[in-house]
């Protein structure tokens, strides 16, 4: 009997002690079980464990209550007959059902009879349908206000307002110009190549041509060691942005912070650049971690919406990458449910029998002015695969799809971890980011 007892003694003590930690995927989630003594460190945002100091209405009406550096909305649509408000599409949790009534009552209860239209920012992106649209803002706004969808290719709705100061051609949708007061409600998170995201980028890549997008993405400015996460002083995406804002008058904005439920924490109202500004500050501070180096990093794109593509999950795998040992593996959880977000980014790939480094390299050698439909998408990617294996979890996407970009795929993070293991090692040492895009990992 003492014989047994000790034996199973002894096996408890054998036992590893697993760490169970939620990865967002989808509109659910998947869990990563990792042995304690291989995992190195979780990196989070601390937005995510944020209290806010009201309900998400009440933060909204305070930010536009007491606005920064402006005047109220209210005040500044007197006398004004036509407002256009610039919001995101489908690819952008951005919460228009609580933003966008609250900036409707702010306006008409300075100018009842104001023309507002409301212009989604497609940026390079496709149309949003109507049940996104619906889903975004809610059946009376969809059903009772004017919305006009950005076509980035419609050179038939744009206005060229000349160059850039990078010297691309500055063409934006003519329903800005031809608005008297032009407003912009988002989000503000880490951008990985744009420093932040919110602020100027409702008009530059949001409401913009083709070729403005193509010349402000090329890839001497993707490759800038300043157009990382949490960097706009010296970012040169940045200083198109900023410089394309102010010729298009964006005269104010409506950004919020958003913790891992999608849910508002905190509001920033007012002129573009103040406001844009103490909203970054806010969120740098709080989604500012170290990097630990590990063989596997397991991160994921923050599930719906923006985990719909693989085109998006390059944000998530570029987080990663700034903590992933060379030669090591990425796996990340997207369920990409909508393919591979982009015919002409799935192409530099599936077309590549060189791999990353043709890709890059070939990328690398395109001057500013022929930059191609995705290839900033392409080359941040390369980037990643040159430094570790991909290993994409989705059981929403078609694994060949993913295998013809140079990566592997899975249907479950425990076959994903095995993979993992298959490559750098059964001793392979962890670091896991359940939420790669809303942390800026310094390196």
């Amino acid at each position: 009997m003492a014989e047994k007892v000790l034996i199973r003694r002894r096996m408890c003590e054998w036992e590893v002690k697993m760490v169970k930690i939620k990865i967002p995927y989808g509109k659910t989630h998947m869990e990563a079980s990792i042995p304690e003594d291989k995992l190195l460190a979780v990196l989070s945002s601390k937005a995510h464990d944020y209290k806010a100091a009201a309900s998400e209405a009440e933060l909204v009406e305070q930010a536009l209550a007491q606005p920064i550096g402006s005047q109220r909305l209210r005040d500044l649509v007197k006398g004004k007959n036509r407002v256009v408000i610039i919001t995101s599409d489908h690819t952008r949790p951005v919460p228009s059902k609580i933003i966008s009534p609250l900036l409707l009552q702010e306006l008409r209860a300075g100018n009842p009879a104001v023309d507002i239209t409301f212009l989604i920012a497609t940026g390079f992106h496709r149309a949003s349908t109507r049940e996104e649209l619906i889903y975004k803002f809610g059946d009376k706004i969809v059903n009772e206000e004017k919305i006009v969808i950005h076509d980035c290719r419609a050179a038939t709705n744009m206005v060229n307002l000349g160059l850039l100061p990078s010297g691309g051609d500055f063409v934006v949708n003519k329903l800005v110009m031809e608005a008297d007061l032009v407003i912009a409600e988002g989000f503000i998170e880490p951008h990985f190549f744009a420093g932040f995201s919110g602020g100027r980028k409702s008009i530059l890549p949001g409401v913009v041509s083709q070729g403005t997008v193509l010349a402000n993405h090329c890839a001497q400015f993707i490759g800038s060691d300043k157009a990382r996460a949490g960097i706009l002083d010296g970012n040169p995406l940045h200083i198109d942005m900023m410089y394309a804002a102010r010729q298009a008058k964006l005269a104010f904005i409506v950004n919020v912070v958003l913790d891992a439920n999608k849910k508002i924490i905190k509001a920033y109202a007012g002129d573009m650049a103040r406001a844009h500004a103490a909203g970054c500050a806010f969120v740098s501070d709080l989604a500012t971690v170290q990097a630990v180096p590990a063989d596997i990093v397991i991160t994921s794109n923050g599930g719906y919406p923006l985990d719909q593509n693989l085109y998006q999950a390059v944000k998530g795998m570029s987080a990663a990458a700034a903590t992933v040992k060379q030669g090591g593996v990425i796996i990340i959880c997207s369920a990409c449910n909508d393919g591979h977000g982009g015919e002409a980014f799935y192409e530099w790939f599936a077309g590549a029998s060189g791999g990353a480094r043709e890709i890059f390299d070939n990328i690398m050698q395109i001057a500013a002015g022929d930059t191609l439909a995705d290839q900033w998408e392409a080359q941040i990617l390369a980037r990643v695969e040159l430094k570790a294996s991909v290993i994409v979890v989705t059981d929403q996407c078609d694994h060949e799809i993913i295998e013809n970009m140079h990566m592997k795929a899975a249907k479950t993070l425990p076959e994903a971890i095995d993979m993992a293991k298959a490559i750098v090692g059964k001793d392979a040492l962890f670091t896991v980011i359940p939420d790669g895009i809303a942390v800026i990992v310094k390196e």
